[in-house]
C-alpha cells in the first residue's frame, strides 16, 4: 500500500559563506499513512521546521525525494504543482504574525480560494462561513480582523484558512508552542476532531513530546539533522532506543492534565 507521504533521504544544506556550510538536514526519511498523524520532535535547531518547509516546498531540498500519492513532487508539471500546492497546507507557529491584520477574517479564510480560482465569491462566503463555525468561532467573527482575536483563536482562524482548499495533508509546525497550556488542549483537541471529520493526514512538528504523544500515530525523534529514532507512539514512549529520546521523556511533563 502507498502511503500518502514518502520522504527519502531528505537533505538540506545552507551555504553561509564560501567556505562554510551548514548541513541542517542530513539524510532523513518516514512514512505518513493516510488519515494518520507523524510527529516529528526535537530541540530548537534539530533540523524539524526545514524539513517541514521541504515537504511544503517553500524550501528546495539539496537532495532526496519527497513523494506524495505515489508521485515525486520535484517532478510535477504545472497543473500537478498547483494541485500539491492544494493537497498539502501548511499552519506556523506564530498566529500573531502569520495573519495579514488588515484583512478581515472572511478575506483570510477565502484568499486561497481566490488565489486557486475556486468557486464563485457567492461559494467562498458559505465556505468561510462554514469553516469558521466547524473551528469553533461565530459566524460573526467573519466581519472582523486578527487584531480583536486571542492567540487560541488566531490559531482556529489558521487552521481554517489551511482548511479552504480541502487538503490532504497539513503540515503543522509547532501549531501550539505560543499558547497557554489550557488552550493547547483546545487547539488540539481541534486538530484530532477535523481529522477525524475530513480524513486528514498531519505533519505535527514540535519541541514538546507529551504534546506529540498525545495527538500522533508514529512518532520521529530528530537530533541535529537526524532521524535519530521513529516508531510507534507506544513502542516510542514505552522502550526508546536512544538516550536522546529517553532524556527527552524522562524531561517533560505528560499531557494527561491537558486533555
Amino acid at each position: 500500500m502507498t502511503a500518502l507521504l514518502e520522504v527519502e533521504n531528505l537533505a538540506k544544506s545552507f551555504q553561509i559563506s564560501r567556505k562554510h556550510r551548514v548541513d541542517a538536514v542530513k539524510g532523513v526519511s518516514f512514512r505518513i499513512e493516510e488519515g494518520q498523524t507523524y510527529g516529528l520532535v526535537g530541540e530548537s535547531g534539530s533540523g524539524k521546521s526545514t524539513v517541514a518547509r521541504m515537504i511544503a516546498r517553500l524550501t528546495e531540498p539539496t537532495s532526496g525525494v519527497v513523494r506524495f500519492a505515489g508521485d515525486d513532487v520535484t517532478r510535477l508539471d504545472r497543473a500537478q504543482r498547483q494541485q500539491y500546492r492544494q493537497d498539502v497546507q501548511i499552519v506556523f507557529q506564530d498566529p500573531f504574525g502569520a495573519l495579514n491584520p488588515r484583512m478581515t477574517v472572511e478575506e483570510l479564510i477565502t484568499e486561497p480560494l481566490v488565489v486557486h480560482r475556486r468557486g464563485t465569491a457567492s461559494d467562498r462566503r458559505s465556505r468561510a462561513r462554514d469553516l469558521v463555525e466547524r473551528v469553533g468561532l461565530p459566524v460573526s467573527s467573519l466581519a472582523r480582523k486578527p487584531v480583536d482575536f486571542s492567540g487560541g483563536q488566531r490559531q482556529r482562524i489558521m487552521i481554517a484558512r489551511a482548511l479552504a482548499l480541502q487538503p490532504r495533508l497539513i503540515v503543522a509546525d509547532e501549531p501550539v508552542s505560543a499558547l497557554d497550556v489550557s488552550v493547547q488542549a483546545q487547539v488540539l483537541n481541534l486538530l484530532k476532531d477535523l481529522q477525524e471529520e475530513f480524513g486528514l493526514s498531519y505533519l505535527f512538528i514540535s519541541h514538546d513530546l507529551s504534546v506529540v504523544e498525545f495527538i500522533s500515530d508514529q512518532i520521529g525523534v530528530m537530533y541535529l539533522g537526524e532521524l535519530i529514532e521513529e516508531g510507534a507512539k507506544r513502542d516510542i514512549y514505552a522502550n526508546p532506543q536512544q538516550q536522546y529520546t529517553r532524556s527527552l521523556i524522562e524531561a517533560i511533563p505528560t499531557i494527561e492534565g491537558r486533555s
